[in-house]
């Protein structure tokens, strides 16, 4: 019989058809009832097989794999659960769990050797977890990571580039490799070098280039290929301030067209640029929400600067109307006109404001100029923070029963061993 004629008469078998072809024999329905007859379809199954192993070769099925399906329309663009990672005996991460929304933009905050790393690149599929589990687009990282790499843009924090290449010649090939379509490819590296604020050094070698314009174009590399995520570790360190800012706005001009999240020590640049902000200290988050919630978690305190004419004894004894616990410091000098500044900390989170102005108006002897409420930086959030989860760490260790053997002999031979 003609192959073709096989391949179609085999495709155009019903669902129940094919489990019939699964050596099952149902005389109700008709199908194969005749073993001969079974035998001959499953040749007919196994040539149109083959023949659709062929088809989808090479290109033609990476391209069919990377289309959306609908287990690619979830919610969240990255989702892990419970993720552990071991090298020997250290635990770099210890049973993690998030999820980043589509469009949403997170921030990783931690001390070195928090496993902040070592967490994107099991996200990026560059690093087997020990156990957990980690999902891109729904897509799990263990069971695809050829396919999460086509849907994740990754600068890594030193940003390896090649020194030799053009700027447009390093992009093009970049390209190329992540599998753009040839007719595309001019155009998407014309946007990304317009939006990276590239287009006027494209020409210039790479190795030439200042530290600054090597990060853009390692910006430029992770969004070439429309990927829904982009990882990025520490992607302004060591820039001067004027390339912060044109780094930072660059970042947010992605929110909400890609989940972005960054890694870096730059607390104010993670406040200013990210929607959700997660703390990891000893391979464990220890703080996730947006700035304002870790501050209700881990600052537990409200804070006023105040401009006075007065002394500082009398400015406490008319506050102590508002709150019987309150800190009162003098944070600068006084100036000509005898203005100092003074922070004023009151426990938990309340509106002291009306009442401050109140008392200051009673006290002839006081003379406020301005009043302003601060939040806490995020460096004190960081450190309170951290600093929490070192104190639940070491009240763990101190109640871990030490070990005794029994027999003494064998304590007096492992210890000398």
């Amino acid at each position: 019989m003609d192959r073709a004629f096989k391949y179609e008469r085999a495709k155009s078998r019903s669902k129940s058809e094919c489990h019939l072809l699964g050596h099952r024999n149902n005389s109700e329905s008709g199908y194969f009832a005749h073993p001969i007859e079974a035998t001959n379809a499953n040749k007919d199954i196994e040539i149109a097989a083959s023949m659709k192993d062929r088809f989808l070769s090479g290109d033609c099925r990476s391209r069919i794999r990377s289309m959306p399906t609908k287990e690619d329309q979830t919610e969240y663009t990255i989702e892990v659960e419970n993720l552990h990672k071991r090298f020997g005996k250290l635990e770099a991460v210890s049973g993690i769990s998030f999820k980043v929304e589509k469009g949403q933009i997170v921030g990783f905050l931690g001390p070195n050797g928090a496993g902040k790393s070592t967490t994107m690149r099991i996200l990026t599929g560059y690093l087997r977890a020990t156990s957990g589990i980690a999902r891109i687009c729904g897509i799990s990282v263990a069971s695809d990571p050829h396919e999460i790499k086509r849907r994740i843009g990754y600068m890594p924090e030193n940003n390896p580039l090649p020194q030799e290449l053009r700027v447009r010649e390093y992009l093009k090939a970049r390209a190329r490799l992540k599998e753009l379509p040839l007719r595309h490819r001019g155009k998407r590296v014309d946007e990304v070098m317009e939006r990276c604020d590239l287009t006027r050094a494209q020409d210039r070698i790479i190795g030439k280039l200042s530290k600054g314009f090597r990060q853009r174009v390692g910006i430029a590399d992770a969004i070439l290929a429309h990927p829904e995520v982009i990882i990025m570790d520490e992607p302004t360190i060591g820039l001067d301030p004027h390339q912060v800012i044109m780094i930072r706005d660059l970042i947010a001009s992605l929110r909400g067209k890609m989940s972005v999240i960054i890694s870096s020590h730059i607390l104010p640049e993670i406040e200013m640029t990210c929607d959700q902000v997660m703390i990891i200290n000893s391979g464990k988050i220890v703080g996730q929400g947006t700035p304002n919630e870790l501050r209700e978690s881990f600052i537990n305190s409200t804070i006023y600067e105040l401009e006075i004419n007065g002394d500082l004894t009398n400015l406490r004894e008319s506050l102590k109307t508002v709150a019987s616990e309150l800190e009162v410091t003098q944070s600068e000098e006084a100036d000509e006109r005898g203005f100092s500044k003074v922070s004023i900390r009151i426990p938990g989170n309340h509106e002291y404001g009306e009442m401050i102005f109140s008392c200051l108006a009673g006290n002839p002897l006081i003379r406020a100029r301005s009043l302003l409420k601060r939040q806490a930086p995020l460096e004190d959030v960081f450190l309170a923070a951290t600093r929490r989860s070192w104190e639940t760490l070491d009240t763990d260790l101190a109640k871990t029963p030490v070990s005794t053997d029994e027999n003494p002999e064998k304590a007096e031979i492992s210890t000398s061993g």
